[in-house]
C-alpha cells in the first residue's frame, strides 16, 4: 500500500441504545476487495452481516474502539461516539493519510487529516465496512452481556428500546449497564427518587 494514499473509513454503532457501550470500527480496505455487498450495516440481515464482516476482516486492516456506559453518561453520547472513533483509528496498525468519518462531526484533537460525510455508511465502501464491523462487534458484546442480564432481551434487541426491554425495565429496574443520562432511564431514576 502506498503510505501517502491510505484511506480509512470509520463509523460507530450503538448511539441510540439504552444500554451497553458505543463501539466504533476503523477500516482500511485492501485494493483487491470486492465491494458489491458492502453497504450500511442496518440494511443487511444478521447472518449475512456476519459473513460480510468476516470477508472484510480478511481483506482489510481494521481496529475497534469503544466508549463505556460510564463514559457515555459523563461525556454525552456524541462525545463518547467520537471518542470511540478516535480510539479505533489510533489502534490501526498503519496510520492512514486520510480518515473518512460517517456523519458531520469529528473527534477533537484528531491529529489526522479527515473528512466528514453525512450518510457516509451508505455512500463510501470503507465507511460501510466500518459500520458492518462495528455492528457485528457490538452485537456480540450485547449477546454476551445478555447472559449476565437475561431479562432484558439484549441478545435480540441489543439494548435498544423495544417493548420487551421497556417491560423488563418496569419489572426488574435498571442495571449498571443502562445509560442513566438517556431519557427513559433517567425518568425511571426520577420516579424512584420521588
Amino acid at each position: 500500500m502506498d503510505s501517502s494514499n491510505i484511506i480509512a473509513g470509520v463509523d460507530e454503532v450503538g448511539r441510540g441504545s439504552l444500554s451497553g457501550p458505543v463501539v466504533a470500527a476503523a477500516v482500511i480496505l485492501k485494493p483487491n476487495i470486492k465491494i458489491t455487498d458492502i453497504k450500511d450495516s442496518k440494511l443487511i440481515v444478521y447472518k449475512k452481516r456476519q459473513i460480510i464482516c468476516n470477508y472484510v476482516k480478511q481483506n482489510s486492516i481494521y481496529a475497534f474502539g469503544k466508549a463505556s456506559v460510564k463514559e457515555i453518561d459523563q461525556l454525552n453520547i456524541l462525545e463518547a461516539s467520537l471518542l470511540a472513533m478516535k480510539r479505533a483509528v489510533e489502534k490501526l496498525e498503519i496510520r492512514p493519510s486520510l480518515v473518512l468519518i460517517d456523519g458531520n462531526f469529528a473527534p477533537k484533537k484528531f491529529g489526522i487529516k479527515y473528512k466528514t460525510i453525512i450518510h457516509g455508511d451508505k455512500k463510501v465502501p470503507c465507511i460501510s465496512a466500518a459500520s458492518i464491523l462495528a455492528k457485528v462487534r457490538r452485537d456480540l458484546i450485547m449477546i454476551k452481556l445478555a447472559k449476565k442480564y437475561p431479562n432484558y432481551g439484549w441478545d435480540l434487541n441489543f439494548g435498544y428500546g423495544t417493548r420487551k426491554h421497556f417491560l423488563a425495565l418496569k419489572k426488574y429496574g435498571i442495571t449498571k449497564l443502562h445509560r442513566k443520562t438517556f431519557r427513559p432511564i433517567h425518568n425511571i431514576l426520577l420516579q424512584k427518587k420521588y
